[in-house]
């Protein structure tokens, strides 16, 4: 990986430490199998490398990457017409993510990122007028639609409305969904 592709080299070199971390702790065989062939460069190429990288690790590389360009062609291959989007997407999803694996409670957490949410997207979307945009809600909404973006047949939506179909409103209106949020072009489609 090379430094001058980031904006940030402190940011960078902890990035690289921890990525080597995880590939040197990885028990992948296509990664025993690289290592057995090959021991320079110490990292495999990145098609190799990313498998076994966090999220959390990938938002932290692609916010930190100073080709604004690329960043722009990576937002919009998931259909956002801006890279800050994404930039707190990630972000999001993270956090998001990690409290899940830790079973923390998420249901009316109020979220310490707030993604940055568009009135206008190409795909399918919500109002945003309205949205609390740190609580669970808007989360889900971001995540549908990268969802939507990467695999349009995926039952995300789907496994979503289906867990909160039975649920009051006072609980839904706790994790920050509007009501009548199932009728969202996003949630419909």
């Amino acid at each position: 990986m090379d430094a001058s592709l980031f904006k940030d080299r402190d940011i960078f070199q902890k990035c690289l430490e921890n990525i080597q971390k995880e590939v040197s702790r990885s028990k992948e065989d296509f990664l025993q199998e690289h290592f057995s062939k090959y021991d320079d460069p110490s990292l495999p190429p990145v098609w190799k490398t990313m498998e076994v990288v966090s999220f959390g690790m990938l938002s932290k590389l692609y916010c930190n990457f100073s080709d604004v360009d690329v960043k722009k062609a990576v937002a919009h291959s998931f259909g956002l017409p801006q890279y800050l989007y994404l930039e707190t997407w990630t972000k999001c999803i993270a956090v998001l993510r990690n409290l899940c694996a830790h079973h923390d409670r998420i249901w009316n957490k109020r979220f310490p990122w707030k993604p940055q949410l568009p009135k206008r997207l190409p795909l399918a979307w919500i109002d945003t007028r309205s949205l609390r945009p740190i609580k669970l809600y808007a989360q889900l909404c971001c995540l549908a639609y990268l969802e939507q973006s990467i695999h349009p047949k995926s039952d995300f939506k789907e496994k979503v409305i289906a867990l909160l179909y039975d649920k009051s409103q006072t609980i839904t209106k706790a994790m920050g969904f509007p009501a009548n949020w199932q009728e969202e072009p996003l949630w419909k489609e």
